[in-house]
């Protein structure tokens, strides 16, 4: 075979740079870096982004056949460098209005994957973004990404971690994890009682673990510092860290904790009329008894519940777990969406998580760490499909995901409006600020009596125990008519703030205009800039917030108008 000259000195260069990633030449090629497994090749966005990333970097084996529902297992080691320069497979999940699309991205493919199964079981992976610099020793932030426990994407761009990175002199990692019944399931039949923590069936929160574990190993060779790690999530990913919080399994794995819009509480723990955001372990066991008849009903092997209990009853544990790991995910998937059985979360075990948190947080038996707490003054309106919960309520909105999909996906939010909330919302919630029954207060019901009141008791039990925890609230709503009233501070609107990513996405589409554009920019800095005093010191309080930020139970209130940022303290 010849070689020309050219392609003789592409490879000593390529080679060239690999040896110097592994050590030889340091930082001639700053994309190589190395790892436990073995050397990555990321991505030298510096001209771009001012960043370094590398992305979808394995964690852990992929969870199927045996693997599935097991703790994850650390990958095979690469002997070769590994590309890691685009995002790995989202797990798989029913496809929902957020993503992810066919191509595991937010694009015009959401509108044809909505409720049915997207993603791989193939999916434990990670996102590193660091500044392009040779600095060391900088703050790391593990963000977990939201989605009920049953969605949820890190290549999702709303969680493109290359501004914050930039912005705080940090590291951001992203790192996937299992959701749905692939992340949470409590089935007696795969319990064999020789891992208490695999038997508890949060492979999710194993899956955090993981990641963490993988910071504590590696992220010294990123320019990380493996003792200054915040765990920061949204939503379900805040849940999670709660989770995390309480769990006995955590120690020193991280060191601030930055849970926005979550909580971690039993309907024992709150009072009568809200609702928790905890299941006990017996909801869970109640749901995959009832996924595991239905699939032994679909297969024929019986014809009605009773009849699946009876043939379920003669096989051994054994040939359950095989039955259920033989099965196809997206067949398994496919039932528990026909069946109404996708709720989702951690399972208060007592192995992983405390069968009773709030009671192991108000006792002292959790991490003891700075915490930075988040929530949106109306998180519940992007909950509308909640309403009917409500006696004698309709669902908020008129449309089918599909069709608010296609609406939001080509609206321009500088042109005079597309659409009218009449056209959105249903007629019985219209005027919306109709007192008692109007959209505003019924959304409201849920903020309040969902979101609020977990996240209240939760800081207040944190509170009992420590000084240090802060507490912000996310007021803007300077969105184009109709949607800031559709949506204003909606939960998840404060994420595009923290991490500078204003589009590519739905929302974006139909929020941010340029009328708001300075506004919303100068907020986002002065956001940007909490998390990283935050991340870097253990306490939010910067210069640009113009006010002092204290402690629970005072709030910081991140607003703006149309061109001034509004920050005030509460």
């Amino acid at each position: 075979m010849q070689f020309t000259k050219t392609a003789v000195a592409i490879a000593l260069a390529a080679s060239l740079g690999v040896m110097a990633g592994c050590g030889g030449g340091g930082n001639d090629a700053p994309e190589f870096r190395t790892t436990s497994y073995g050397t990555v090749q990321g991505v030298n966005d510096s001209a771009k982004s001012g960043t370094y990333f590398w992305k979808g970097i394995p964690f852990a084996k992929a969870p199927t056949g045996n693997l599935r529902w097991k703790a994850p297992v650390e990958p095979d080691t690469w002997p070769q460098a590994l590309a890691t320069q685009k995002f790995g497979n989202a797990c798989i999940q029913n496809g929902r209005i957020y993503g992810p699309g066919s191509n595991n991205t937010y694009d015009a493919t959401i509108g044809t994957t909505l409720n049915t199964p997207v993603g791989s079981e193939d999916c434990l992976t990670l996102n590193i973004w660091r500044p392009a610099s040779e600095a060391k020793n900088l703050p790391v932030i593990l963000f977990l990404y939201g989605g009920s426990n049953i969605s949820g994407y890190t290549a999702d761009p709303v969680y493109d971690g290359a501004n914050l990175a930039r912005s705080a002199n940090a590291i951001v990692v992203t790192a996937n994890y299992r959701v749905g019944v692939f992340g949470f399931f409590n089935m007696a039949q795969l319990k064999t009682g020789a891992n208490a923590a695999e038997d508890s069936g949060n492979f999710a929160l194993l899956d955090n673990i993981q990641a963490l574990k993988f910071i504590q190993n590696n992220i010294d060779n990123f320019g990380g510092d493996k003792g200054n790690v915040t765990l920061m999530g949204q939503s379900a990913g805040a849940i999670n860290v709660w989770s995390l919080i309480a769990s006995p399994l955590t120690a020193g794995l991280f060191h601030r904790a930055a849970p926005l819009s979550g909580g971690i509480s039993l309907a024992t723990n709150l009072p009568q009329g809200t609702l928790p955001i905890l299941s006990p372990a017996a909801t869970y066991a109640t749901q995959s008894s009832s996924l595991l008849a239905n699939l032994v009903i679909a297969d024929g092997k019986a014809t009605d519940t009773s009849s699946a209990q009876a043939y379920i009853a003669t096989l051994s544990n054994q040939q359950v777990a095989d039955y259920m790991r033989s099965k196809d995910a997206k067949g398994i998937l496919t039932t528990v969406l026909t069946k109404g059985l996708n709720s989702s979360g951690p399972i208060p075990d007592n192995a992983v998580l405390p069968k009773d948190p709030i009671a192991a947080i108000s006792a002292g038996a959790y991490r003891k760490v700075p915490m930075l707490v988040g929530s949106t003054s109306e998180e519940g309106k992007l909950f509308q499909a909640l309403f009917p919960l409500l006696p004698g309520h309709k669902p908020g909105f008129l449309i089918s995901d599909a069709t608010r999909f296609a609406t939001m996906m080509n609206y321009n939010p500088d042109a005079a409006p597309a659409v009218s909330l009449s056209d959105l919302i249903d007629a019985s919630y219209l005027p919306p600020e109709t007192a008692g029954t109007g959209y505003n207060a019924t959304a409201a019901f849920f903020t309040n009596n969902f979101f609020f009141a977990n996240r209240d008791n939760a800081l207040n039990a944190v509170k009992s125990q420590q000084p240090n925890v802060w507490a912000y609230q996310f007021n803007w709503a300077q969105e184009p008519a109709p949607w800031n009233v559709v949506y204003g501070a909606a939960h998840a609107f404060d994420l595009p703030f923290i991490f500078r990513n204003f589009g590519p996405s739905l929302f974006s589409n139909v929020v941010n205009s340029k009328a708001n554009e300075a506004g919303r920019l100068e907020l986002s800095d002065a956001m940007m800039n909490s998390i990283g005093a935050f991340a870097k010191n253990g306490d939010p309080n910067n210069a640009s917030l113009g006010v002092s930020w204290q402690p629970w139970p005072q709030k910081l209130i991140f607003d703006a108008t149309q061109t001034k940022k509004q920050i005030s303290a509460q």
